[in-house]
């Protein structure tokens, strides 16, 4: 059995469906902070059998831990759940560091105490702050440059002692930006606020919504506007599963980047969009925000050799599983 901790979230969601199909027992662990109940009906019906339970519980109460690993024969643990907005960890670091911090840190002790020795942890690109060259592969310097990213190397660097002292073994996983929804439309991004580029750019060819500001035309790129490097959604999950099928082969301890290797401007993720929506998509240019790099690009080559890891849709295909979605949000909505 596996638990998903954040498992009603965007991310977790999609890991806990591509288990359930592989046929594994999961147990989702979720406060429902951000996660929907109507994401965890989904995972229930394409379960249809007893390999799926839901547990709500919260990572700084021991006694729901306590609960959740006790109630199976848990092999092993994936964990999504943590605060994950930039801009609010810096407007209240205590929280990002209680949540994720403090929270990861009972759950490996829970760990220790049932005797699990596997984790694969939702690390970030956020861990290497400013980049100081491009593409970024693993040896990049790690300089984070808000308490988000503080808050995730920080959870890294128990990972290595806990290893060290207690034999739990770790992969880390620092995603760059994911993108896209299921391919069948059953689970897609669903945050309240939406802070993400391309569900954002989707919203506004939907009735009454804004215009989408665009921040920033001025950096040193081809177009002015920033590179970031999107990993579809369903890639992303294919890398937890073959993580955790590392971890079951005896695999040490490691962490591995997760993207491309190839950046888009936020202008040609627009044009994309445009495309694929066939909707002229009203826009409005603004200044610089601050702390946002000219280009952040994923070097994957360690997970492709270590993983057997592979990144096969394209933006276009993140960006068109997205868009679909979108409409069946917007329908459920103003349903």
């Amino acid at each position: 059995m596996i638990l998903v901790t954040g498992g009603a979230g965007y991310i977790g969601s999609h890991c806990a469906m591509a288990l359930i199909e592989k046929g594994y027992d999961v147990i989702v662990f979720d406060n429902l902070s951000t996660g929907h109940l109507k994401t965890l009906e989904t995972l229930k019906n394409i379960a249809r059998s007893n390999n799926f339970n839901f547990l709500k519980g919260d990572l700084l109460n021991t006694e729901n831990l306590n609960k959740a690993f006790s109630s199976g024969n848990i092999e092993a643990v994936i964990h999504f759940a943590a605060f994950s907005q930039v801009g609010e960890s810096v407007k209240d670091p205590a929280k990002y560091y209680r949540n994720n911090i403090c929270g990861t840190l009972n759950l490996l002790d829970a760990m220790r105490k049932y005797n699990v020795d596997k984790i694969v942890f939702s690390s970030t690109a956020a861990t290497y702050g400013e980049p100081v060259r491009i593409p970024i592969d693993e040896t990049h310097p790690q300089n984070p440059i808000n308490p988000y990213g503080f808050s995730k190397l920080a959870i890294e660097k128990i990972m290595d002692d806990f290893d060290r002292a207690y034999n739990i073994k770790s992969v880390r996983l620092r995603y760059f930006n994911v993108a896209g929804a299921d391919s069948k439309s059953r689970l897609g991004e669903w945050h309240e606020p939406e802070t993400h580029l391309i569900p954002n750019i989707l919203k506004s060819t939907f009735a009454n919504s804004k215009t989408f500001q665009m921040f920033g035309t001025d950096y040193d790129t081809k177009d002015g506007t920033c590179v970031r490097d999107y990993i579809n959604i369903e890639d992303l999950v294919q890398a937890h599963l073959l993580s955790l099928e590392y971890l079951k082969k005896g695999g040490k301890t490691d962490f591995f980047n997760l993207g491309t290797k190839t950046g888009n401007t936020v202008k040609e993720v627009f044009t994309l969009c445009e495309k694929v929506t066939a909707k002229d998509i009203s826009v409005e240019t603004k200044p610089r925000r601050e702390g946002d790099p000219a280009q952040l690009v994923a070097d994957n080559t360690k997970a492709k050799q270590i993983l057997g890891w592979r990144p096969e849709k394209t933006l276009e295909d993140s960006i068109k599983s997205a868009f679909q979605w979108e409409k069946k949000l917007q329908a459920q909505i103003n349903s």
